[in-house]
């Protein structure tokens, strides 16, 4: 009896720790993540970032040096072409003027007869115009409509003012002589202006992106500072001339702004993206599930519990979708590479069933990414 019931007892424990290995597979046994392919729209861009800037701006110097007389605007104020801004001290300049003017009516009176009346009157001509000019250039006057953004000297001061030169002025170009790009020298002028009604933002974009962009390309301009406003933009020119910075290849894009909201300021910093390609109405799936290697691109399909490998032909490559033109129809089962937790991209998520493992053979799930 002792060993009847022994070998019982060790049937139903035989009994038990099958049943609880049998719990256990199935308590393991793995569901697949899959998405499935829909249809809809798919929209590829490139971004950039860059500082807000005019498109028409100048550092202003006057012609000719002297002292500062009169200073007519301050940084902020709005002006019209035309308008005088500073002006020097032209009492000297006046004189000379005056008799450069005596000389050269005494050269008209003695006429041209000869060749040395003639070489006398063009001289006084030449003296009389360079004088003229001079006298011109100590009014600084503004080459177009816009606003003052720094005035960088004081009355009483040097016309070069506190950080500008008269290297760049030139005889005979009168208020604007040393007018120039404030792009195109780190020296600034005694008056700075800008156009702030044509902005403008350069941005660098790598080489795989810049490819993808050519001018009158339209432009969607976001701001840091200012959330929820919106700038539109046209791609107006593109450096054949690449930087580079910590090995990144990257070539600087300017972004002319068609519209400008008015909380727009100089110098914020945004954000300039610009639509590369689109698609409407097509097949597409998460970009996450598309593989490309060794020239083929693919995704993972789930049909029958069976995942398999399937090449496919790609179209718009967007940064969440992807357009398939083949390979994959709608309502197809794809499995994205396996995450940690969460969901990706806001795809539906649909759960693969079948007992053991999908694929067969014991394969990991997700096709063996």
């Amino acid at each position: 009896m002792t060993n009847g019931a022994l070998a019982v007892l060790l049937l139903g424990g035989a009994a038990f720790a099958y049943a609880q290995l049998g719990t256990g597979r199935a308590a393991g046994d793995t569901t697949v993540r899959t998405v499935t392919a829909s249809r809809g729209s798919v929209t590829a861009s490139v971004s950039a970032s860059g500082a807000v800037e005019s498109s028409q701006s100048r550092a202003l110097s006057f012609g000719t040096t002297g002292t500062v007389e009169k200073i007519y605007v301050k940084a902020g104020e709005k002006v019209g072409k035309g308008d005088i801004l500073a002006r020097l001290d032209d009492d000297a300049a006046q004189e000379s003027l005056s008799a450069a003017k005596a000389t050269y009516d005494g050269a008209v009176d003695d006429g041209t007869d000869t060749a040395q009346l003639y070489a006398a009157y063009i001289k006084a001509r030449n003296a009389y115009r360079e004088a003229q000019r001079t006298v011109a250039a100590t009014v600084l006057k503004a080459p177009f409509k816009g606003t003052v953004t720094a005035v960088n000297g004081s009355v009483g001061g040097n016309s070069s003012g506190s950080g500008g030169n008269n290297s760049g002025a030139t005889s005979g170009t009168g208020s604007t002589a040393a007018a120039q790009s404030s792009g195109s020298s780190s020296s600034s002028g005694f008056v700075e202006l800008a156009d702030t009604g044509k902005l403008q933002l350069v941005g660098t974009f790598t080489e795989s992106d810049v490819g993808k962009l050519k001018q009158g390309q339209e432009a969607t301009i976001t701001f840091d500072a200012l959330p929820g406003v919106t700038a539109t933009g046209e791609v107006t020119q593109i450096q054949p001339v690449a930087s580079t910075s910590n090995n990144v290849v990257q070539y600087p894009v300017t972004v002319t702004f068609t519209k400008v909201p008015s909380q727009v300021r100089l110098g914020q910093t945004a954000t300039v993206e610009v639509v590369t390609g689109q698609a409407e109405d097509v097949v597409t799936v998460p970009s996450t599930a598309v593989s490309t290697s060794g020239g083929q691109t693919t995704v993972t399909l789930l049909r029958n519990g069976t995942q398999t490998r399937t090449p496919v032909e790609v179209g718009v490559r967007g940064t969440s979708l992807t357009e398939i033109k083949s390979g994959v129809t709608e309502g197809d089962q794809i499995v994205p590479p396996a995450t940690t937790t969460g969901t990706t991209g806001g795809a539906n998520l649909r759960f693969g069933g079948g007992g053991g493992f999908p694929g067969g053979g014991g394969g990991v799930p997700g096709g063996g990414r």
